[in-house]
């Protein structure tokens, strides 16, 4: 007989490990290389010792001169915050009831509503992969909309339906009447969106849209890493050189602009470059290029299923987030996401999952996972900046 109890142990047993799975390696095969740790997880932050530059104590002197004065390695203290991941589902009293009858139906109500959960959560984790960890989706346009349920937006690459906004201003405080709105329908060629509630008040090109909540609360991503200015892991980049890896500006992608790249890093760092992440139109730029230079275009498969063509053997993939004109160059041993553990679900009393809502015939269970992600090295990384059209 199916029961409450089914459900509970249905999402404990048999849904969590998959999800978790499909969350660590199915979002984007940069960070299904990176390397998931608990290491420098002290109570709610990340504390690493980072080496940077080489150690000192070496020399060459004469048979009976002075030996080399010992200098060890230098280290920099990172600090970070573990950022708090959540996923929601939740289900009606109503809807259980139907189901418990059969376990086919039963089965189907949760398979859509864990497929929803993990489409959701791949998304807004690829997502912040290339953000800043400010949480904002897009830069607010100024423009008069068409009507109160409309916002202009500066790009919508990293918007689509269903997704919960807020609008914010340039301190990150919701604007009244403009939080908690349910996004039902992008307009991408317009660049606007349509959202659930009449929207009042003034809206200035400063202004930002973030995920509910989720100013300055998601993961330090490549927009951060590649940020020329500010601080990053709580050390100041005007000083501290190293922390900023090395941006090209370009007309037009070349392969001698690439390879200049690889080249850099390899002479500053030592370090290889083992995945090239780059905007879609970056992809058909290089597809081009050999094309133009008659080249055979490689093609290879990755690790968990992701085929991918390839520059001289480094995998080169495209992904859409990446900001239109954009290729980064990435040492994915460089990186590490810190956590306090892998994902599971909200626990209540009992260790119950499924928790019903205050005042509502309804049931929800919570999805989390305590992480963030540091490069050690962001010098080793590099990026080429090319003017392409925006990819809305």
């Amino acid at each position: 007989m199916v029961s409450l109890a089914t459900a509970e142990k249905a999402l404990k047993d048999i849904y969590l490990s998959p999800v978790a799975n499909q969350l660590n390696t199915g979002v984007n095969p940069f960070l299904a290389k990176v390397q998931q740790t608990t290491a420098d997880v002290w109570g709610k932050q990340i504390i690493k010792m980072v080496p940077y530059g080489l150690n000192g104590g070496v020399g060459a002197g004469t048979e009976t001169g002075v030996l080399p004065t010992a200098a060890g390695n230098n280290y920099e203290r990172f600090t970070l915050d573990l950022k708090n991941l959540y996923g929601r589902i939740e289900i009606s009293d109503k809807a259980m009831r139907a189901s418990l009858s059969g376990e086919g139906a039963f089965v189907n109500l949760l398979n859509a509503e864990m497929e929803g959960l993990l489409k959701a959560s791949k998304f807004n984790l690829g997502r912040m992969l290339f953000g800043d960890g400010s949480g904002k989706l897009t830069a607010m346009k100024a423009a008069t909309p068409s009507s109160a349920y409309t916002l202009a937006v500066e790009d919508a690459r990293n918007l689509t339906e269903g997704m919960v906004v807020d609008v914010v201003d340039e301190d990150g405080r919701v604007k009244s009447g403009m939080e908690k709105l349910r996004v039902l329908a992008v307009d991408r060629s317009a660049k606007s969106v349509t959202v659930d509630k009449a929207v009042s008040g003034t809206i200035v090109a400063t202004d930002s849209l973030t995920v509910q909540g989720s100013f300055n609360n998601e993961i330090t991503g490549l927009g951060a890493i590649f940020s020329a200015t500010g601080t990053l892991y709580g050390l100041d980049k005007a000083t501290h050189k190293w922390l900023v890896p090395k941006t090209y500006s370009a007309t037009a992608l070349s392969l001698e602009k690439m390879q200049e790249a690889i080249d850099d890093i390899d002479v500053t760092t030592g370090g290889s470059v083992d995945m090239i992440l780059c905007s879609y139109d970056m992809r058909r730029a290089y597809m081009e290029l050999c094309s133009a230079l008659r080249m055979n275009i490689d093609y290879m498969e990755l690790d968990g299923g992701y085929k991918t063509i390839s520059y001289c053997g480094i995998p080169v993939v495209a992904d859409r987030f990446a900001p239109a004109g954009t290729m980064y160059m990435l040492n994915s041993a460089d990186f590490k996401l810190h956590q306090l553990g892998d994902w599971r679900w909200i626990e209540g009393n009992e260790g119950k999952v499924l928790h019903q809502n205050a005042d509502t015939a309804t049931y929800n269970a919570t999805l989390v996972k305590y992480a963030d992600l540091i490069c050690d090295r962001p010098i080793g990384q590099a990026k080429i900046s090319v003017a392409a059209s925006s990819q809305g």
